[in-house]
């Protein structure tokens, strides 16, 4: 997220991410450690200035760490990334359903403005909007039930060639790649076949809609799917 002035907020959404990867179910633990590496990849900010901002975290009481090893969600850290990533996906829902932002366009405005709404805020969306069952992405609101869905998914990446699937999710943490997915018309809903795997030219092919389709692998990864 490119020009986005990171919060602590931010911080805990992507540790939260790599805490409860999709294929497996969220114990009832802090997830797995986060590599300080990857958080300030999907934040595209460096090492270095992740690893400040972890030890912040730390300070507060929101992860923890065996020495200087990846940081890990305390209690306390864990049910605070819960409320903040289920507050971002209802603002995504209210920006999408209310404002008539693209799906893609809500993620970076949820991103700027989720910070200025107050929980009580976020409930009074969540009412208007009908208590919405999933992000505009494919995401559950809630985050237990995104914890409980993720062990039924894999990424595309993840399939053997031949395997019917349908998209049910979208990695939502590089914008860039997310509007790739909405201009290519890879959506939650969309069933593809991989048809094979190109690691010379670095994508999968894909069968949509009866057309064959060239992937890059970084998209088939962030693209989680249900397999028939």
């Amino acid at each position: 997220m490119p020009g986005v002035a990171h919060t602590a907020d931010h911080y805990l959404e992507a540790i939260y991410f790599l805490a409860f990867p999709v294929g497996e179910y969220g114990p009832v633990s802090g997830g797995r450690p986060a590599p300080a590496a990857r958080v300030a990849e999907m934040l595209q900010v460096t090492p270095p200035t992740a690893s400040e901002m972890i030890k912040r975290l730390e300070a507060d009481g929101l992860v923890e760490r065996a020495g200087r090893g990846a940081p890990t969600l305390t209690e306390r850290g864990r049910h605070e990334a819960e409320r903040v990533v289920r507050n971002h996906r209802v603002i995504e829902c209210f920006l999408t359903g209310f404002m008539g932002y693209s799906p893609a366009e809500a993620h970076e405005h949820a991103e700027a403005v989720t910070d200025a709404f107050t929980d009580e805020m976020v409930e009074r969306l969540a009412e208007r909007l009908g208590q919405p069952s999933r992000c505009p992405h494919g995401w559950p609101v809630d985050p237990s039930e995104e914890q409980a869905e993720n062990r039924e998914l894999s990424s595309l990446a993840a399939l053997a060639p031949g395997a019917r699937a349908t998209v049910v999710r979208l990695a939502e943490h590089d914008g860039d790649l997310l509007h790739w997915f909405y201009d290519h018309g890879l959506v939650p809903g969309t069933e593809v076949t991989l048809e094979r795997a190109e690691p010379a030219a670095g994508q999968v092919v894909l069968r949509v809609a009866g057309e064959e389709r060239a992937v890059p692998e970084k998209a088939a990864a962030g693209l989680f799917v249900r397999a028939a």
